[in-house]
């Protein structure tokens, strides 16, 4: 009961976190202000921001994958392909929600796609991160295989 309380605080919390970045880029890029009509539906612009957020989302995934069970099936034991495949993703979201971004006229709400543009860019970072941190661990491990 105790494990499954602090979960759900921990899914709380990041979640709060992530909203909170989300909330910091769109205030940086300067289109935190809220649309006077909003554009209801799935416009082009979305489609895109959506495609560069689900970029991130799966390197953050298999990149925490990679970090957490560096044996498994994505880690470190099959040649670091978790690791590589966060690191590859995590700047292709960056980049896609970047430019989601910076080619936006309007805030959130104007069918711009620009708060997926911005977890795009969030999720991208944190990708990247989490690979580099998994490839770091692999070069360890494998380092230390080597020397026994």
């Amino acid at each position: 009961m105790k494990r499954t309380l602090a979960l759900i605080l921990a899914a709380l919390a990041s979640a709060a976190v992530f909203g909170g970045l989300v909330h910091a880029v769109l205030v940086f890029a300067h289109l935190s202000e809220p649309a006077a009509t909003t554009v209801r539906g799935f416009t082009l612009q979305r489609l895109w921001a959506s495609m560069g957020l689900l970029w991130g989302l799966v390197g953050v995934v298999i990149g925490g994958l990679a970090l957490a069970r560096p044996n498994s099936r994505f880690g470190t034991a099959s040649g670091r392909i978790g690791a590589a495949v966060a690191l590859v993703a995590g700047p292709i979201a960056l980049a896609n929600g970047g430019l989601v971004l910076a080619f936006a006229r309007g805030g959130p709400g104007t069918g711009n796609g620009v708060v997926g543009g911005a977890a795009g860019v969030v999720l991208g970072l944190i990708a990247a991160v989490l690979g580099g941190m998994a490839l770091a661990g692999s070069r360890r491990i494998a380092s230390a295989r080597e020397t026994t």
